[in-house]
């Protein structure tokens, strides 16, 4: 649907065209397969859920395999309340510990193991095949290189300005 409501109202919405229905629907559609053909491979192989994957990978990529809950909340981006959740799972696996924040007694640090770094080391390399096979095999260089350009830019518009954004990360 291309047109305004009837009416006139020179508030109604802007409706998607038919080309832009179309590309919405396949990047709804493909996103989520996506995501789907990466936890199933992950839970498959490594027995972890993909947001258990990356948090590993955020913990991994930090100094002294450590940081800030609060901080894993942003970068992971989702609520401190599921991360509290994930974190509790990945302790009682004995992936994850921990602990107090040196800096900010009332703030926790979580922290990689010994143990989570060997199992994220095991997962990763199915993890990236996984990928490749999804996503960069089925790509053309030029492709690729439009997809980064594309999906930097939507980040941008989307990134919160200013330290009042409401995002549940943030809660």
């Amino acid at each position: 649907m291309t047109t305004a409501l009837p009416g006139g109202d020179e508030h109604a919405p802007r409706w998607l065209t038919d080309d832009e229905q179309r590309v919405w629907r396949a990047y709804l559609h493909a996103t989520t397969l996506f995501e789907d053909h990466l936890d199933r491979q992950l839970q498959r192989d490594a027995g972890m859920p993909h947001i258990y994957y990356g948090l590993l990978v955020q913990l991994s990529q930090a100094p002294h395999h450590s940081k800030r809950m609060t901080e894993l909340a942003i970068d992971a981006k989702i609520t401190r309340s599921r991360l509290s959740h994930a974190v509790a799972r990945l302790e009682k696996k004995g992936w994850v510990r921990r602990e107090e924040c040196p800096s900010d007694k009332r703030g926790q640090n979580a922290v990689l193991t010994a143990e989570g770094f060997a199992v994220l080391r095991k997962a990763a390399p199915g993890h990236v095949a996984a990928v490749r096979q999804a996503m960069f095999d089925r790509l053309s260089p030029e492709q690729v290189r439009q997809l980064g350009e594309i999906m930097g830019i939507m980040a941008e518009g989307l990134q919160p300005q200013g330290s009042g954004a409401d995002l549940p990360w943030l809660r």
